[in-house]
């Protein structure tokens, strides 16, 4: 049986988003998604604004908002 995740579902984009904050924060580049549109789409997710470089304190917020819609 195969699972379809809907990618607009915000979990499912909150996941992905942290996935990809991890990368970036390690100092991985994406081709096709720049930091700062990473980061807008953190603070579409967060409500909070991020300034450019603030993946680490972006994916902690992600986190605690993930926790909090689970727990």
């Amino acid at each position: 049986m195969t699972t379809i995740i809907d990618p607009t579902d915000p979990t499912t984009n909150a996941l992905f988003l942290k996935l990809h904050l991890k990368m970036m924060a390690l100092g991985l580049k994406h081709s096709k998604m720049s930091g700062k549109t990473l980061l807008a789409k953190v603070s579409a997710l967060t409500g909070w604004e991020y300034k450019r470089g603030q993946y680490l304190q972006a994916l902690d917020d992600l986190n605690k908002l993930t926790e909090q819609n689970n727990g």
